[in-house]
């Protein structure tokens, strides 16, 4: 059942009924699939018959319910819209379950390559309040679990927040630096030169990047060796887990990335000293001591939308920092780190950082979640079979009411839309409430 409709979406939803089909209205709004942002485009779309020339179809603003076309925004940070992070979400289980056990594409032979677990930390900037071991904090106080003071430095102002900020506008690149150091180990642990290492391996990874309570950018990342053919290609006898191991562990110590050199400072940044590494060796949840496939597939899945949401900064780009961080709930630590990316951005020499429009992720510039070509199937990929899938039943349900769609090998799609807004009526907000199918899935509405 819904709850009574406010005022404002009552009167739309009284003038729409006296011209149009709430039914429609209720529908198209329905397959937004709880998307709370969505893109309000204006404009139409032609399918032309390319032997005929003849309009097999014409879809136009004026004739939709919305009286505009609404797409999903398809954001993934939770803050923004619920609905679309949860759909990144489950892309990127799947995804990464691919990689690991086989399906969407995959062979489930993959189960059986060397692959381990490792999350790569970032290195200290400064003394912060912290639990070692669960304990007492170094500033002699026992910190439940929710406090905010976690992660916040001991003295703010002898905190290097330049570093800080630095490092991760640079952690994209000295990632890029490991994966070099990582092939170059693998070879000689193998005896053989770093150009001869692709003929007979290949290392495949998926990762994500995580905000720790610091501000700091750390990455968990998924990594397995493959035949030089990738994922279904078996790696040779020599390249085993505890190989793999060893050659990380070398490749993070040796990894730097240079960095500016600020007022006589020269910058340069490597991982910090806390380095975990876990082999994956089951398939399943078994509920052992031993790390499973689905149980890392679900962190990193739960990361590739919580990496996207710095704790206790804002969720959209800074405009003017005066004004965009009154009264915005940032905390103190987060307001010195975006003010330092606000005035480093102004300084020509690291005008290739862009820590201006930044800011609000506190320097981070990378993508959130990320893989190699060969690890496993791609997000564009599941995208697509889900919208494969969302065709197929629009066509069952036109044939069924008597209009079946033409051929798509056929048809010419002209179209042309143009941005018109975002975001939800009062009146779609609660027609949005009634019901709503699983993301990704189309269904139809309940009235309360």
């Amino acid at each position: 059942m819904c709850s009574a409709a406010p005022t404002g979406a009552f009167r739309q939803l009284a003038a729409l009924a006296r011209h149009g089909d709430l039914g429609a209205y209720a529908r198209q709004i329905q397959r937004l699939g709880g998307c709370e942002q969505p893109i309000r485009m204006e404009g139409h779309r032609l399918d032309v018959h390319a032997a005929t020339g003849e309009i097999v179809r014409e879809i136009a603003d004026r004739g939709l319910p919305a009286g505009q076309l609404l797409i999903r925004c398809n954001n993934r940070r939770t803050t923004r819209c619920a609905a679309c992070a949860e759909v990144y979400r489950k892309d990127t289980f799947h995804l990464v379950t691919a990689g690991l056990s086989g399906g969407k594409g995959i062979g489930p032979a993959v189960a059986r390559h060397p692959r381990v677990f490792a999350t790569f930390t970032a290195p200290s900037f400064g003394p912060v309040h912290n639990r070692p071991g669960g304990g007492r904090c170094r500033c002699g106080r026992l910190h439940p679990d929710d406090d905010p003071a976690l992660g916040t430095p001991l003295d703010p102002d002898r905190y290097d927040y330049r570093a800080a900020v630095l490092w991760n506008a640079h952690a994209g690149a000295l990632w890029g630096r490991f994966t070099t150091y990582l092939r170059q180990q693998l070879a000689s642990r193998a005896g053989i030169a770093r150009s001869a290492l692709r003929h007979c391996l290949k290392v495949s990874y998926a990762k994500v990047a995580e905000y720790q309570r610091r501000g700091a950018v750390h990455f968990h990342a998924v990594i397995r060796l493959d035949g030089p053919d990738g994922a279904e290609d078996a790696p040779p006898a020599w390249a085993t887990t505890e190989l793999l191991t060893d050659a990380i562990r070398s490749a993070a110590r040796l990894a730097e990335a240079p960095g500016p050199v600020l007022d006589g400072r020269a910058y340069a940044f490597r991982f910090g000293e806390q380095l975990d590494i876990r082999p994956i060796r089951s398939a399943d949840f078994a509920g052992t001591s031993e790390l499973s496939s689905r149980a890392v597939a679900a962190y990193i899945a739960k990361y590739a939308t919580k990496g996207a949401e710095a704790a206790g900064t804002l969720d959209r780009p800074i405009r003017n920092p005066i004004t965009d961080l009154i009264d915005s709930g940032v905390t103190d630590h987060a307001r010195r780190m975006i003010l330092t990316c606000w005035h480093l951005g102004a300084r020509p020499e690291l005008e290739d950082l862009r820590l201006r429009k930044w800011a609000h992720m506190l320097g981070f510039r990378g993508h959130f979640s990320t893989k190699s070509r060969a690890y496993s199937v791609t997000l564009g990929a599941l995208r697509q079979e889900r919208a494969d899938h969302n065709e197929a039943l629009a066509r069952a349900r036109a044939a069924d009411a008597g209009h079946p769609l033409p051929d798509p090998d056929t048809v010419l799609v002209l179209s042309h839309w143009r941005f018109a807004g975002t975001g939800l009526t009062d009146a779609e907000t609660w027609l949005a409430t009634c019901r709503q199918p699983a993301p990704g899935t189309e269904g139809e509405p309940t009235h309360g």
